[in-house]
């Protein structure tokens, strides 16, 4: 079975990326994953594709466990993996409470590599893998300090990984 799958679906880019799928990736599924169950029901009714509703926070590393098994259980061909995923919080850096700070860090880093680790064995040449950036990724930017420092992340993940999938047919893109 070939399959595109999408995290951050219920909301935001992620969203945009699944009412948009159908006109650019033939697949048989598309995976729909983020925390509001609700929301990702809602998307049945806006796409041709049939899609998994996959209810999981990304924030909490037992989701890694609960995806690996589902991979491991369906053995799909991923044609495509968007990693949409992320959220930030803006105001003065001593004003963000840490532990925002620190989910930022586990879904626009963390979360964003486990998904790209756990996806690959399920990937061939052909494939795709794109990761939400920002152009605050490009230079620190006051005001958003955590979340500009994990977009840089994503850019410069991407841009070393893409260049060790190369070889293998596997294009992965930040954008």
């Amino acid at each position: 079975m070939n399959i595109a799958i999408v995290t951050g679906a219920s909301s935001g880019m992620g969203r945009q990326f699944v009412l948009q799928l159908s006109d650019y990736v033939q697949v048989d599924e598309i995976w729909v994953i983020a925390r509001r169950e609700s929301a990702l029901e809602q998307l049945r009714e806006c796409v041709s594709t049939p899609l998994r509703v996959i209810s999981l926070d990304l924030c909490d590393e037992k989701s890694f466990d609960t995806y690996q098994a589902l991979l491991e259980q369906e053995k799909p061909n991923v044609k495509l993996l968007v990693n949409a995923a992320g959220f930030g919080k803006f105001g003065k850096f001593q004003n963000i409470p840490l532990n925002e700070d620190l989910r930022m860090l586990d879904l626009n880093c963390k979360a964003l590599v486990a998904m790209t680790r756990l996806t690959l064995p399920y990937m061939q040449a052909g494939s795709h893998i794109l990761q939400l950036d920002s152009l605050s990724a490009f230079q620190p930017v006051p005001y958003i300090t955590t979340y500009g420092a994990t977009k840089s992340f994503v850019l410069s993940y991407s841009r070393a990984i893409g260049e060790e999938l190369k070889p293998e047919g596997i294009r992965v893109m930040a954008m």
